[in-house]
């Protein structure tokens, strides 16, 4: 039985073996791909700081007012949730923390008698909705580790359509933003329509009282360039949004794939331990039944010695 008990540990601990050396890769590849995730974000950077000044110096040139993007409706009676999960798992908390947050905010508009639209990016976060059937209106995926502007910029068209035909009245992002490779937070940010404080403050105004000309001339009128840049405007956040989602998603699996060897080598371990007590287990018992097996002989061959010297005796007197 103890021989049989060691051949199920030692297959076991081969088992766990194997399994360590994929959660270790995992966490290699994972580590490898959160540098390149954050230097990808710190590239976004400047484009996206650019694109807000431009509309900021448009709208302060007077370009804010017609703005479809830029006016919020009066009576807010459907709202967009933008989710930006994964497209696998084997990394922790982070599908479910992002799931989490825009659940409870479809939960609490339908409490409040509102509508809801989901917008899933990430084929975790579209099957998690589509099994307790919520309304999904739009469903991507096959880009979350790795996403471009051209994933940005359609996500970013549909949205922008949609809300002006009318499906919705605001759109909200729900991502992980990644602060560091130890930190990453999830987070609600609000996407259509932008809020006036986004682009108030810039510089592009027209001539002061003195004559003084301003620093830009637009070509067309703001309004018509501000019109054709808000969307723009709103790829590129959509964009950062994904930038960090990705990095985010990289750190989880990460330290999910760190904790998984550290548990694998605790495991085997705790195997091996249990694997050489039942190897001494066995070979005690051996040693017992050894000896036990050489007393019991030992102990019958002096009774045949009695029982065989009484005859030989009486011949010899004979």
């Amino acid at each position: 039985m103890a021989g049989g008990q060691e051949r199920i540990l030692r297959g076991r601990i081969r088992s766990v073996q194997a399994t360590k050396k994929i959660t270790r890769a995992m966490e290699l590849i994972a580590a490898s791909r959160i540098v390149k995730a954050q230097q990808r974000v710190a590239a976004a950077v400047p484009y996206s700081d650019t694109i807000t000044e431009v509309v900021k110096d448009l709208a302060a040139a007077g370009g804010s007012s017609q703005s479809p993007l830029l006016t919020s409706r009066q009576e807010v009676k459907s709202t967009a949730y933008v989710v930006i999960a994964a497209d696998r798992g084997l990394c922790g908390g982070y599908n479910s923390g992002v799931q989490r947050a825009a659940e409870g905010s479809v939960k609490a508009d339908v409490l409040d008698g509102k509508s809801y639209s989901l917008i899933t990016v990430g084929r975790k976060a579209e099957g998690y909705f589509k099994f307790r059937a919520y309304n999904i209106a739009a469903a991507y995926g096959g880009f979350s580790d790795s996403p471009t502007y051209a994933h940005a910029r359609e996500i970013g068209q549909d949205v922008v359509a949609r809300y002006l035909a009318g499906e919705f009245d605001r759109v909200e992002l729900v991502y992980t933003r990644f602060i560091s490779a130890g930190s990453q937070e999830v987070v609600r940010r609000p996407l259509v329509p932008l809020d006036h404080e986004t682009v108030e403050g810039g510089d592009g105004k027209g001539p002061d009282s003195a004559g003084t000309p301003s620093d830009y001339e637009f070509e067309p009128d703001p309004g018509t360039i501000l019109d054709t840049l808000l969307p723009r405007y709103v790829e590129a956040r959509i964009y950062a949004a994904l930038l960090n989602a990705a990095a985010a998603e990289h750190a989880f699996r990460q330290r999910a794939m760190k904790s998984a060897t550290d548990n694998a080598e605790e495991l085997i371990k705790n195997l091996s331990r249990i694997m050489n007590r039942a190897r001494q287990d066995s070979i005690t018992t051996e040693i017992m039944e050894i000896v036990s097996g050489a007393e019991a002989l030992s102990g019958g061959s002096k009774n045949v010695q009695m029982i065989d010297l009484g005859p030989i005796t009486d011949l010899a007197s004979n």
